[in-house]
């Protein structure tokens, strides 16, 4: 008995396996895209092109995702936003960031996916990396009220220290 690599806190059994082995189609886009990490997870390379839009199979790289696959090691999966793409919609998009490492480096591939259903199943349509966001810095000007909440003005009390 295995942990799901998704991260649902379930059993890989009662979790992804009936999606990865086709024994029931995904009911969701956030479903499809935990089945398909499991899928990096577990070398299963064919679901990952099983479910792929078929008009967009073209560009799948067998080679390229299956040294991937095996070269990593898959820490964890986070699902940072899911948008539709449930039991009754037709379209989703699912933003995640996927951890895994390469020898002893950490890595991260966060993705914002889209995915379409037909016929009553769900499809991997395309992604586009998420780069992170620029952290935002506040000026403060000398004559404001100190940020550190000493009640002082900013100028006599940690700009002096900075």
């Amino acid at each position: 008995m295995t942990d799901c690599p998704c991260g649902s806190g379930r059993l890989l059994s009662d979790c992804c396996e009936p999606y990865l082995t086709g024994a029931l189609p995904a009911p969701t886009a956030e479903a499809l895209m935990r089945a398909r990490y499991s899928a990096f997870a577990t070398g299963r390379i064919e679901y990952l092109e099983e479910t792929l839009l078929p008009e967009t199979r073209h560009d799948f790289d067998r080679d390229h995702v299956t040294g991937w696959s095996k070269t990593s090691t898959w820490t964890g999966l986070e699902v940072v936003e899911v948008t539709a793409g449930g039991v009754d919609d037709y379209e989703g998009t699912v933003e995640f960031i996927a951890h895994f490492a390469v020898g002893k480096q950490p890595r991260s591939h966060h993705e914002a996916s889209r995915f379409v259903k037909r016929d009553g199943q769900w499809w991997y349509v395309d992604g586009s990396i998420v780069l992170p966001r620029p952290r935002s810095v506040t000026k403060i000007g000398r004559n404001e009220p100190c940020p550190c909440g000493s009640g002082r003005k900013y100028k006599k009390c940690c700009a002096v220290a900075a």
